[in-house]
């Protein structure tokens, strides 16, 4: 790794705080969240802050709308993010476009399509969010006659993508000869079925669309556990993990890259991203104002559907004050989520479901900073220089103010201290992030 750093930013596009509660807050957007100008306005301003990237998360079901509080906490209502990201190519020059799709509820051959479409009218800025979906949450809006075990979802996801990867792939590079002397369009010779017979997809290929300006679309991945740690070493180009403090941050970052060499990796072919909230205000006195509003906007009503989804583990017959139970209300046990946040409140003294709910809302999860401009690029410029991050993943609570207040207030002071663009400088999402371009496997 090399001593001239650069921070990497990253935004979300939508948020489920704003969602949550957060349109309540003074100037946020309250209306027009399913219209192209309120996303458009968004992309711009991130844009106009030369992030590196916005990013889509997704939820493939409703929370429970009868039981719906006053606040709008179930409404999980946005629209998807392949459709959505790609609407946003048009408005925008550089940033990249970053959609979460789940390899449980597609298909790979449709998704290795759909991406690649995105990044060749992008002209190379696209990225998908790699996940498998935690529990069975989704699965009643899908029709699975035999649907995958959870036990099963990672090997199934790790086939998943490495056909998508060959379907990328089964397109040579230069197969397009579009030689009128000639009249030879293509070369057939350099377009290959990949003719895949595996555990659970058998797939002839090729792909009906030419490989993609970036090789491969950038992959990511989320998570923490020591089981994703090493599944991201092999395959990953960025991850998005939730690292709440400096001295939780560092020994992951050098856990995960350390492993990288015995793929043949470098430590710069992979990209980490905490996870981040920010309140910034031009005097201590305002940020403690913006706090005690988004209190207020938030209210006080706690429902327990939110609250599993929150923690990773079903506590639907649990009362909320129960102290932190082993299994959840079927009697499953929990998953790496659950086990992570935890530990973290046995470490922070937290003992009930209710009390680790509200650790992770208010952004506990995540590195979580207040202070002035100054005082949040100290410490982004600390985790950047002492390598605990590669950048950021910027987590608004509502919108469009923190995402104005970041790249308004924060983003100048990081280019005061060096280590963050004045300008893009290249043309595809990996350009922006220093990640080669995947050469093609034959």
């Amino acid at each position: 790794m090399g001593v001239y750093r650069q921070l990497k930013m990253s935004s979300l596009l939508v948020s489920p705080a704003h969602l949550g509660g957060g349109w309540r807050y003074p100037g946020a957007a309250a209306d027009g969240l399913l219209g192209l100008e309120f996303h458009s306005r968004t992309a711009k301003k991130a844009e106009e802050g030369l992030f590196d990237m916005l990013f889509l998360s997704d939820k493939y079901a409703m929370s429970n709308v009868q039981e719906e509080d006053a606040l709008g906490r179930g409404v999980n209502a946005w629209p998807e993010p392949i459709t959505l990201l790609s609407s946003m190519i048009g408005v925008t020059r550089h940033i990249g476009l970053a959609a979460t799709v789940s390899t449980t509820y597609q298909e790979p051959y449709h998704l290795a399509r759909m991406l690649a479409s995105m990044d060749h009218l992008s002209g190379g800025r696209a990225a998908w969010n790699i996940v498998t979906s935690r529990g069975d949450a989704y699965a009643h809006n899908f029709t699975y006659g035999n649907r995958i075990p959870l036990d099963k979802r990672h090997e199934y996801s790790e086939e998943f993508v490495s056909v998508v990867k060959a379907l990328w792939d089964s397109w040579e590079d230069d197969a397009f000869r579009q030689d009128r002397s000639d009249g030879r369009y293509m070369t057939p010779s350099k377009v290959h079925p990949i003719n895949h017979e595996g555990q659970w997809f058998q797939i002839r290929g090729p792909l009906t669309l030419a490989r993609p300006p970036q090789g491969h679309p950038v992959m990511i991945q989320a998570g923490e556990s020591d089981t994703f740690k090493e599944r991201a070493a092999r395959n990953a180009d960025m991850i998005f993990t939730a690292q709440p403090s400096f001295e939780d941050a560092k020994p992951f970052y050098h856990d995960v890259k350390s492993r990288m060499g015995k793929y043949g990796r470098s430590p710069d072919d992979l990209v980490i991203m905490p996870g981040l909230q920010v309140t910034v205000g031009r005097t201590e006195a305002e940020v403690r104002e913006k706090e005690q509003l988004w209190q207020r906007a938030m209210g006080d009503t706690i429902r327990k559907d939110h609250v599993s989804l929150a923690i990773g583990l079903d506590v639907r017959d649990y009362p909320l004050d129960a102290l932190l139970p082993d299994l959840d209300s079927n009697g499953t046990p929990p998953g790496a989520r659950y086990k992570e946040l935890k530990a973290q409140a046995a470490a922070l003294g937290l003992r009930t479901i209710v009390e680790l709910y509200r650790h992770v809302m208010s952004g506990a999860g995540h590195l979580t900073l207040k202070g002035t401009p100054s005082q949040i690029a100290d410490e982004l410029t600390r985790w950047l220089m002492e390598y605990g991050a590669d950048g950021f993943n910027l987590l608004p609570r509502h919108l469009p103010g923190e995402l104005d207040d970041f790249v308004e207030l924060v983003v100048p002071e990081l280019q005061n201290r060096g280590v963050y663009r004045s300008a893009y400088t290249g043309n595809t999402l990996r350009d922006h992030l220093g990640l080669a371009r995947p050469l093609r496997r034959e």
